[in-house]
């Protein structure tokens, strides 16, 4: 089956064709870091996660990298309110984020580059911006890119130069040419972190800082561009225009943006102040909660972010936990054996159809519960030793495609589990012996400690109690 991927760029789904066969060069907008991360930084981080750990599922090799913008005007700003530098205010948040991506089982990124540790590539970009004519120096210092010079400017957000004036905040300059031309470089002002370059000292812009990572890590051309859709407009749209305007070469294959998380149906912002930060959530969360709620909506869509969306994927999570419950029985052969290894097949090939089909995560995680249904049912009907194996190591196999650890309850279970099934088979000897005074004694015993023994035709099977 071949991947199709949703194009932002051409607003088609298109087959998923990579520059280099068997390899994918991806590059994510990663935060400003000048405050907490919140959860919407982190519905981005896993939103790419998947990606990424599918198309490695699937046999390609990804080199992902995602930057740290460490130089910007917030970072200044909050810095010089606190009475801090901004170079230890952003590395604090780097490092924050870093340990809250590990939290959150984002596999780290191939690369984690910081603008401040790429001006000279960011120099040097700029350099060749004015010799292709496409950049210009003013004499204060500054350096503008002309938006003019870009005959297809707007073609990601489908805006006119007229109206991507309008529709966004433009830095007035009596030293620009155009009031559409966005800024490169910046010169330095007192108080704030400088550094030297041909014009003056100073420091990049916005959007050059990602072209020119993508350009150090990756090279010319990426086949994704990922980011939150936020992005589109304008610091995507100023990326195309200066790497193209550069390189003189298509930019992206494909540009994926990620729907905003919604607190009170508006985006999750820093400005709005309406946010819920990555370490408040994982202090009464587990991320696995986090996970089964991004993968349950399309990644493209608005995400509500509410109790009710969290105590959905709470009990989502125990379901999925459920299928990691051990054997009660040992039968390897007959009906309910080749059912289960038929459910098995089927469940992987659904999953593989929803996640090959723009990464429907949705679309893998029913297919993940149908083999939960499987698993459960095998365990009642007896199922045990090599298929039983299977269906589980299966399960974990595409959970971890979500990036599911699914510790939680059931790692307490696999350390009691030898002692409570020694126990379980004590209870059904004195049930066959007609001893039900004790067999209730042990029940009511284990139920005390958190064990919840229920009996049914096939025979008893245990879980620890909600």
């Amino acid at each position: 089956m071949t991947i199709v991927v949703y194009n932002t760029l051409t607003r088609e789904t298109e087959p998923f064709e990579t520059l280099e066969p068997g390899q994918v060069r991806m590059y994510v907008c990663g935060p400003t870091v000048y405050d907490e991360a919140h959860v919407g930084h982190a519905m981005s981080s896993i939103v790419f996660d998947f990606v990424r750990r599918y198309l490695e599922y699937r046999g390609y090799q990804v080199r992902h990298v995602m930057n740290f913008t460490d130089v910007d005007d917030k970072i200044i700003a909050r810095a010089h309110k606190l009475g801090e530098d901004p170079a230890a205010l952003a590395n604090r948040y780097v490092e924050r984020y870093q340990d809250q991506l590990d939290r959150l089982n984002v596999r780290r990124p191939t690369a984690l580059p910081r603008v401040s540790q790429t001006i000279d590539e960011i120099i040097a970009m700029i350099e060749g911006l004015i010799e292709r004519g496409h950049a210009y120096a003013t004499p204060s210092g500054d350096v503008y890119f002309r938006v003019h010079t870009d005959a297809d400017y707007g073609k990601l957000s489908r805006r006119k130069l007229e109206e991507a004036v309008s529709g966004t905040r433009v830095t007035s300059s009596e030293e620009k040419l155009d009031e559409g031309d966005f800024a490169l470089w910046k010169a330095a002002k007192p108080g704030e972190p400088s550094w030297d370059s041909p014009w003056g000292k100073g420091r990049p812009g916005w959007h050059i800082e990602c072209s020119a990572m993508n350009m150090r890590y990756l090279g010319e051309q990426i086949d994704i561009h990922g980011g939150g859709n936020d992005l589109i407009f304008p610091h995507h749209e100023n990326e195309i225009a200066q790497t193209e305007s550069f390189t003189g070469k298509p930019f992206a294959r494909y540009w994926m943006h990620n729907g905003m998380l919604q607190l009170k149906g508006e985006k999750m912002s820093k400005s709005l102040g309406n946010l819920v930060t990555i370490d408040e959530f994982l202090a009464e969360h587990d991320a696995d909660v986090l996970r089964v709620v991004i993968a349950g909506s399309g990644y493209r869509k608005p995400l509500m972010f509410n109790s009710d969306v969290l105590a959905d994927g709470e009990r989502a999570l125990e379901r999925l936990r459920s299928a990691l419950r051990p054997a009660t029985g040992d039968g390897t052969a007959g009906p309910a054996a080749e059912q289960l290894a038929d459910h098995v097949r089927a469940a992987r090939a659904a999953f593989e159809a929803a996640m090959d089909n723009d990464f429907n995560t949705a679309g893998g995680l029913a297919a993940i519960f149908d083999l939960v249904r499987a698993i459960n049912a095998a365990r009642d009907a007896g199922i045990g030793g090599e298929p039983f194996a299977d269906a589980q190591g299966v399960f974990r196999t595409l959970t971890d495609v979500l990036g599911l650890r699914l510790a939680g309850p059931e790692a307490g279970e696999q350390s009691i589990a030898p002692f409570v099934e020694l126990l379980l088979v004590v209870r059904q000897d004195l049930r066959k012996a007609k001893q039900w005074a004790l067999s209730d004694k042990i029940r009511d015993e284990l139920k005390a400690l958190g064990v919840i023994v229920e009996d049914s035709p096939q025979g008893s099977t245990w879980r620890l109690a909600d």
